[in-house]
């Protein structure tokens, strides 16, 4: 937990606290901070969760990214319950670029979405209308979302809140048990306090999540099918990319 140590001590100056001030407000000695920061110790997961709740930033994001590298903290967005830290890739001249999800990465994706080097590794190429906002694409699979079929892509824009979806809208949705999925949302927090998910393909009944079981929601922009766009030819080109390599092997690791 390498990681961890550099951010306690990044988080502490970024809050402007001394290690005395930090090591009172946590109920522990100044000793034993200075441990954490200098990788000598490691926090117990008590600890882990009274320092994320102080810094209000995930406990993925402690224990996973380096914080140091985060160019402005504001990038911390809030989906469901949890505060998360959502890393943001950009080209040479500072533009967003989208990134695209492997079919085979995809399935490692709720491991890796707050992974900065799982998202660093993942394919990318620039669309016309990504030029403000983040984007991210997304392999389909399955029939639920005709006409929509297996082999096909969503660009989705990134949402920052349940409280965002639009009623009867289709979204890719990342969820605590379900991982990744395309549906059609409706928000119904005031009613029972859960979204619901619907398919376009009825064989498929509609469910429902709890708002603190999603992790990212992405609304649709467009879809990129293999044969009728002229962008699959740069979209399925850099899938091929050997950057879709090091993510299988990203993969293979996280699976051991």
């Amino acid at each position: 937990m390498k990681k961890i140590s550099k951010n306690i001590a990044h988080l502490r100056h970024l809050r402007g606290v001394s290690q005395e001030y930090l090591a009172n407000d946590l109920n522990i000695t100044r000793s034993r901070l200075s441990s954490w920061e200098e990788h000598r110790a490691e926090p117990p997961i008590d600890l882990i969760v009274k320092l994320s709740e102080y810094f209000n930033v995930s406990i993925d994001s402690l224990l996973k990214i380096d914080l140091t590298k985060v160019k402005d903290l504001r990038d911390l967005l809030k989906i469901g319950g949890n505060r998360i830290l959502f890393p943001v890739m950009v080209d040479s001249e500072g533009k967003d670029l989208v990134e695209l999800v492997p079919i085979k990465a995809s399935a490692g994706y709720l491991d890796g979405y707050s992974d900065e080097t799982f998202i660093e590794n993942l394919p990318r190429i620039s669309l016309p209308f990504a030029e403000s906002g983040k984007f991210r694409g997304f392999p389909i699979k399955g029939d639920s979302m005709p006409p929509l079929e297996s082999g096909a892509y969503v660009v989705g824009s990134y949402v920052e809140s349940v409280s965002d979806i639009k009623d009867g809208k289709t979204y890719v949705v990342l969820t605590q048990h379900e991982g990744l999925v395309y549906k059609r949302l409706y928000n119904k927090i005031n009613e029972d306090g859960n979204i619901h998910l619907h398919s376009d393909n009825k064989a498929y009944a509609p469910y429902k999540v709890k708002p603190e079981e999603i992790f990212e929601i992405w609304s649709f922009v467009c879809s990129i099918n293999a044969t009728d766009s002229p962008i699959s030819d740069l979209v399925f080109s850099a899938i091929q990319n050997i950057q879709a390599d090091v993510v299988e092997l990203k993969m293979q690791r996280i699976g051991k």
